[in-house]
């Protein structure tokens, strides 16, 4: 295993119906300098039997089936722990390499680079439709030296909360600190800006992932994970000035009130959350006021609000809505023809969409 120059890390969970077109998409162009490591976290559908179909198939396929779930942190730490090659590259279990992809890595990492960040276009849940076709808006590849890490948080820390996009050293992976990100389903953020990386690291300009954009938004962790786990995470980092970190999110974006309103047309903020995460968070009385009268007001009035606040100021267009989640909302007014596919169990591709959609709002 020694050859091994790129590790696939991979973490799943009932996910049979979709991993094998995943594995296909990294099978067709895999080099023998190419692995794949899977870990299950205890799959109760047909994962296992699939993973084992492709197991025969492909010898450097490496699957490793856990007895319980622990989380999509550690799960990712444990298949880079169980990794050979010289670089990781995170990716979901429902996303497709774009053709000539894992080359473009390859070359890539030939000038030794702490970290790779592949970029990707967006298409909707069957693939049939591209939503976006470059999640960053790069024309061409962007270098950032260790003493540019503020500019690499601003410039693509919202991209990198989908994890797919990670392709990162492991000897750097392995010398950073792991356990307090664990839990705050961006561990690898955490892990590339706790301090300036060791080496340089490169954006690639061309899109090597097709994101499969899912209709996970309402998993019931999702106010939580984006008001509180995920700017808490952002303002951890010492050695990053306030304002960069500003202009990736707010440190308490659940007191604005725009936000709460966007939220609450998605579907996410709901009166069950004002009462167990903000009502004990705030101390002024008209600010419990207006956040209480947000999580009460009618979601449908919402999401027509926020159709009309897009379409008419900003003109984005049915795919820009399906993006922003507002069509995926079950208050949406308009259903747009989206076809629809199980909610991620591991959320990784839809935490970062939501992120960028609520960041893209909040910073309006």
């Amino acid at each position: 295993m020694n050859h091994i120059k790129i590790s696939v890390c991979m973490t799943t969970r009932n996910r049979g119906a979709f991993i094998g077109a995943t594995l296909d998409s990294i099978i067709c162009q895999a080099t023998d300098e190419v692995e794949i490591v899977v870990v299950d976290g205890a799959s109760t559908d047909n994962t296992d039997a699939v993973l084992q179909l492709y197991q025969q198939r492909f010898p450097r396929l490496r699957y490793f089936r856990q007895d319980a779930n622990q989380g999509i942190d550690r799960d990712f730490a444990t298949a880079v722990e169980l990794a050979h090659g010289e670089y990781c590259w995170l990716f979901c279990d429902d996303d497709l390499f774009r053709p000539g992809a894992i080359q473009v890595v390859l070359d890539a990492i030939k000038s030794d680079y702490a970290l790779v960040i592949a970029n990707s276009e967006v298409r909707n849940a069957d693939l049939s439709r591209l939503l976006e076709p470059k999640r960053l808006p790069f024309k061409k590849n962007r270098l950032y030296k260790p003493n540019e890490i503020a500019l690499l948080l601003t410039d693509t820390a919202a991209y990198l909360s989908f994890i797919g996009c990670v392709i990162i050293k492991r000897q750097v992976w392995a010398m950073r600190e792991k356990e307090k990100y664990f839990g705050s389903y961006f561990a690898h953020i955490g892990i590339i800006f706790q301090q300036p990386l060791p080496g340089d690291a490169l954006a690639i300009a061309e899109p090597l992932v097709s994101i499969r954009y899912a209709n996970a938004s309402w998993l019931s962790k999702s106010f939580d994970i984006f008001m509180f786990k995920w700017p808490d995470l952002v303002w951890s980092f010492a050695e990053i000035s306030d304002s960069a970190k500003y202009r990736v999110c707010p440190k308490e974006p659940w007191r604005d009130l725009r936000t709460l309103l966007h939220l609450r047309a998605k579907g996410i903020y709901t009166k069950n959350e004002y009462a167990k995460s903000l009502k004990p968070r705030l101390s002024s009385f008209w600010a419990r006021v207006a956040s209480k009268a947000i999580a009460f007001f009618p979601g449908r009035v919402a999401n027509l609000l926020a159709f009309t606040y897009y379409s008419i100021f900003h003109r984005v267009s049915s795919r820009l809505l399906i993006l922003l989640d507002l069509a995926n909302s079950p208050y949406c007014f308009w259903k747009l023809p989206i076809k629809r596919h199980t909610p991620s169990k591991t959320g990784s591709s839809d935490v970062g969409q939501i992120a960028a959609s609520i960041q893209h709002f909040g910073q309006d």
